[in-house]
């Protein structure tokens, strides 16, 4: 050991690296955002890795655990610290939500298509449940925008209150211009807000169809639904970008694992418009 402190040390020197090796990162911090959910922002200790963009995912690795594919939940700031929202539900996803600062993270990427923003018009933000944590990227945008775009609608939908993510983050939003909607399945003692589906909350929204943008992304169900909600309502199916989910592994479409009719979604997506992929969403993943 040096007498240098290991955690302030600059980045290693760039040095070719083949894609499939995980560059490691270091948990700056975490914060717990629901019963089963926490957020970790991660600053690079090899070179970092090229900037992503919303809807991009990268491959965690806890070592000796395994690795996943998870979604930007920040983009990459100035330092290249990246930030993730991962939800607990097995056992590589477990280690990585419970990391605590310090802990080294191997991360791979980023990987797939992301979300396009217009450059003008409505953008129209439709999350459930954790698909929110994709679509965080897509809301910081769209308010750094400053006034490009003449509205933003953020409809948000959760199980229950307890599992809605960015609450205050939320209010934020809010207070910067953002028209955010909430509701939820099951409300407890005291909730004074909406209680139902997503697609309840947006008919309550007036739009605006040939000046719509809609980006969508949470269980497929909710997705396929709200995406014809909006095409019902006259926005254009290839104005809807949805962030589809499959079983992922190798994520440079080799092992195939995530097909979704003619689409590899690791390559191909995760994000698509709804005009090509309106038939493959009927189809339930095995």
């Amino acid at each position: 050991m040096t007498s240098a402190d290991s955690s302030t040390q600059a980045p290693d020197p760039v040095a070719p690296m083949h894609p499939m090796t995980p560059r490691r990162y270091r948990v700056a911090w975490r914060r717990i955002d629901g019963p089963d959910t926490a957020t970790v922002a991660l600053d690079p200790m090899d070179a970092p890795l090229p900037d992503g963009a919303p809807g991009q995912f990268h491959m965690l690795t806890a070592f000796g655990i395994g690795e996943i594919p998870i979604s930007l939940s920040a983009c990459a700031d100035a330092d290249g610290r990246v930030e993730h929202t991962i939800r607990a539900v097995g056992a590589v996803s477990r280690v990585l939500a419970d990391a605590e600062p310090g802990t080294v993270i191997g991360v791979r990427g980023p990987f797939g298509a992301g979300f396009e923003l217009p450059g003008s018009g409505d953008v129209v933000i439709v999350a459930g449940g954790l698909g929110l944590a994709p679509l965080r990227p897509v809301v910081l945008a769209a308010i750094a925008a400053h006034g490009q775009h003449r509205r933003v609608v953020l409809v948000v939908g959760a199980r229950t209150a307890q599992q809605v993510l960015y609450g205050e983050q939320l209010d934020r939003w809010a207070g910067s211009g953002v028209q955010v909607a909430l509701t939820v399945d099951a409300a407890p003692p005291g909730w004074t807000g909406h209680v139902g589906v997503v697609t309840a909350e947006l008919a309550r929204i007036d739009l605006d169809p040939d000046a719509t943008t809609a980006f969508v992304c949470g269980p497929e169900p909710m997705m396929r639904f709200t995406a014809l909600h909006l095409a019902d309502r006259g926005v254009p199916p290839a104005a809807i970008q949805v962030s589809l989910e499959r079983s992922m592994d190798c994520a440079i479409a080799l092992c195939g694992r995530c097909q979704l009719g003619p689409w590899l979604v690791c390559r191909d997506g995760p994000v698509l418009r709804y005009a090509d992929v309106a038939a493959d969403l009927e189809v339930r993943e095995r």
